[in-house]
């Protein structure tokens, strides 16, 4: 082998401002160059606590258990459903986007009676269309997204706490593309189980899922537990089918390991947990509620900017999520073509779409380390150069100078 034909890795720069990944804040690049230490040195173990600490506080929870799954945000998703649903399991997802289709996927897989609700995409639901829904199905678990990039939009979730407990289901939320950026309040909402990933308002590289889980959804976790390992638990039958199908995402065993008895499972990705501890230490040190408004600021100057271009926006608008906007691709504009053109002459990456919204909609990103004004006027300067080379008429300016605007009335920062 001629090692010449494989020189050191050095991407090209670029401004990610697609539904992410985003660029990575530096600091969090730096706690990643760390050296390793062994999964079980004392340093090592506290910095773990520490993890758990810093998440509690950032899914706004006192759950015991709240840790990172080892994997991408799809780890933590699988690792939720397979340790929480049985086989015969009636489930309910409401979707709404392509990651509504996701969650149904690993329910089937772990074997469940899926149920679903749908809306055409750029909508969200009602609480009353999910109540009826749970009164219909009567599901052992609600499964939901919060903010689904496919769609841009926000799912509200602050009343299915309570309807869910009404009718004894245990509830999830998938948070990977809104954790950070929007409100998300774990036991206010009632929310028995949220995973989230690290590569959108948390300013980090995709890699760790953080987690958390309610009392409600350990016990039914560790019921599993006992009953694989021939503990029978009461009103539990002889034969029935309850182990977790996978040892690496059997929440029970990873608890073991996070817990204080630190029993062996895995071993733990040290230079990933260096980097989700800075995220969480950077977000909070911001504050929260700042971090949620900072990226309200640049998503709305974001919106004001496509408006005063003369782009129409995809979806309802009062749902949006803070980070993520769906921009309409003009009659007669190759999207694909823009989207090379930002990234070849200006560096800057959007993204496009799914399903329905394949060559209508591109998808713009204003998140974690990329939520900054700079970041916002070059993305509109650049798309705006590029739509006028292609032919698309603006007013020169109107974009910048409306964005202009909307900063003049908040923080510019």
């Amino acid at each position: 082998m001629d090692i010449t034909h494989y020189p050191q890795i050095n991407p090209p720069q670029r401004l990610l401002m697609g539904p992410g990944p985003i660029n990575a804040d530096p600091r969090v690049l730096r706690a990643m160059s760390a050296q390793l230490i062994g999964q079980y040195d004392p340093a090592m173990t506290h910095y773990m606590n520490e993890v758990m600490a810093l998440y509690r506080a950032l899914f706004r929870t006192e759950n015991r258990w709240t840790l990172l799954i080892d994997g991408t945000s799809r780890a933590g998703i699988e690792a939720l459903l397979l340790s929480a649903i049985r086989p015969g399991d009636k489930v309910l997802i409401p979707v709404f986007g392509r990651f509504g289709y996701l969650l149904c996927e690993i329910a089937r897989r772990c074997r469940a009676e899926v149920h679903t609700l749908e809306v055409p995409w750029g909508e969200v639901f009602t609480p009353d269309q999910i109540e009826d829904a749970i009164k219909r199905v009567r599901p052992r678990l609600l499964l939901t997204v919060q903010g689904d990039t496919s769609t841009t939009m926000l799912q509200p979730l602050a009343e299915l706490g309570a309807i869910c407990r009404r009718y004894d289901v245990l509830l999830y939320t998938d948070a990977t593309a809104s954790f950070g950026g929007n409100a998300l309040e774990t036991d206010a909402w009632g929310l028995d189980a949220v995973s989230a990933g690290m590569q959108k308002c948390l300013g980090g590289p995709s890699g760790t899922s953080p987690v958390t889980l309610s009392p409600r959804m350990e016990a039914v976790i560790r019921r599993r537990k006992c009953v694989e390992q021939g503990i029978r638990t009461a009103g539990h039958q002889e034969g029935e089918e309850e182990m977790v199908y996978s040892n690496y995402f059997d929440l029970g065993m990873i608890m073991d390991y996070w817990g204080p008895e630190r029993l062996n499972h895995h071993t733990e990705a040290t230079t990933a947990l260096f980097g989700a501890r800075e995220c969480a230490r950077i977000l909070l040190q911001e504050g929260l509620e700042n971090s949620i408004a900072r990226h309200r600021l640049h998503g709305d100057a974001l919106l004001k900017g496509i408006q005063g271009m003369g782009l129409a926006t995809f979806g309802d608008l009062r749902h949006k999520m803070n980070n993520v906007l769906g921009v309409m691709i003009p009659a007669g504009i190759d999207g694909e073509q823009v989207r090379k053109l930002l990234l070849d002459d200006f560096a800057i990456e959007i993204g496009t779409s799914f399903g329905p919204l394949i060559g209508k909609v591109w998808r713009i990103g204003t998140m974690g380390y990329n939520a900054r004004k700079d970041c916002v006027l070059q993305t509109l300067a650049a798309l705006e150069a590029v739509l006028n080379r292609l032919g698309f008429s603006t007013t020169q300016g109107a974009a910048m100078q409306a964005a202009w605007d909307h900063y003049a009335n908040g923080s510019c920062e």
